[in-house]
């Protein structure tokens, strides 16, 4: 392996011995060879260290760090700091990618040179998996096309909720120092929805863009993940992500992007309002008053009035944002 390979796994690792060995051999199988794996085992209290250790040992392109849990944006901050190649990639450590993703990623960034590249992925649930695919045809697109076609449907592709790209990072390429402007910038305080804010603005500010039509990543939904866990932390961690929207995206730039992000933030608080309020309602006697706060939060309010109700999908969701939008918390509590 080169000092410097072309391409950089990095795999945060966090209890996950069920899946990890199923996960690194698939990756171990790839028909490409110029790239390295960065494991960063983030304080887990399984298998999962011994493991990491175990394939470090047993393969040289394997490098294996240890740290004191610190969540799942520390832990790529630490493995980007550790990596030398000039592309950049993300696998979760529970997830899987078929033998063709690497070789044929990297074979379209050496003869585009595009800043990203993306591919489509399956998502695997416990009976069925679902093929996700991007919107746009496939190929290389330079950064007039990306105007043209890409970022006026990049958030919100016009159906509620279908992303015209999709935030993971996981599925994806990135050019080394187009990456690291935006990844060590993240505040490490928000735990669900962090990858939008690292795949978006990078979007924005690269020069080019290539899409496989393939689906190489193998996503499985996990529903004990931290994206499936509520509680009234997630409130605040909306306030921040909806703020560090505006921080890294200039809307001056790229006024179709303001117009998505209104649409994205009604879903993200969607999403969250329901199930973190009716955990409020059960352990707390301040669902009124924190009900009221939220719906007046500026990004939340103008998100509700800028988005028309007719355009959210499902009737639940609808009663829910008129409450929102009207500030009605009996109502609400009683549609939970």
């Amino acid at each position: 392996m080169a000092d410097k390979p072309f391409l950089s796994i990095i795999i945060p690792v966090y209890n996950t011995d069920k899946y990890l060995s199923y996960c690194l051999d698939s990756v171990l199988a790839q028909n490409f060879t110029d790239y390295e794996i960065i494991l960063i085992d983030d304080g887990s209290t399984d298998d999962s260290p011994v493991l990491c250790d175990q394939y470090a040992a047993a393969h040289p392109r394997i490098r294996c760090f240890h740290q004191a849990n610190c969540g799942h944006t520390a832990t790529r901050q630490k493995g980007f700091r550790v990596s030398r190649g000039q592309y950049i990639a993300f696998v979760d450590s529970d997830d899987w990618v078929s033998p063709d993703m690497y070789g044929r990623m990297c074979t379209a960034a050496r003869e585009t040179d595009a800043d990203i590249v993306h591919c489509n992925f399956t998502a695997v649930m416990p009976r069925s998996q679902k093929d996700c695919n991007i919107p746009f045809p496939a190929g290389f697109y330079s950064k007039e096309q990306l105007a043209e076609t890409v970022y006026p449907n990049m958030i919100y592709f016009g159906t509620y909720f279908v992303f015209g790209v999709a935030p993971n990072l996981w599925n994806k390429l990135f050019r080394r120092d187009l990456l690291e402007k935006y990844l060590f910038r993240l505040p490490n305080s928000i735990i669900v929805g962090e990858d939008g804010l690292i795949t978006y603005p990078c979007m924005l500010e690269a020069s080019s863009v290539y899409f496989c039509d393939e689906a190489f990543y193998y996503y499985r939904s996990n529903p004990r993940s931290l994206c499936h866990q509520m509680n009234t932390k997630r409130l605040s961690e909306n306030h921040t992500m909806f703020e560090t929207y505006e921080q890294f995206i200039d809307s001056a730039a790229f006024p179709s992007i303001q117009k998505q992000l209104q649409y994205f933030f009604v879903y993200q608080s969607l999403l969250t309002f329901a199930p973190v309020f009716k955990t409020i309602r059960r352990k707390s006697g301040n669902f009124r008053q924190l009900f009221l706060a939220e719906c007046r939060n500026p990004y939340i309010m103008d998100a509700f009035r800028a988005v028309p109700v007719r355009d959210i999908a499902g009737l639940h969701n609808r009663l829910y944002a008129l409450c929102i939008r009207h500030r009605l918390p009996f109502l609400f509590r009683l549609l939970l």
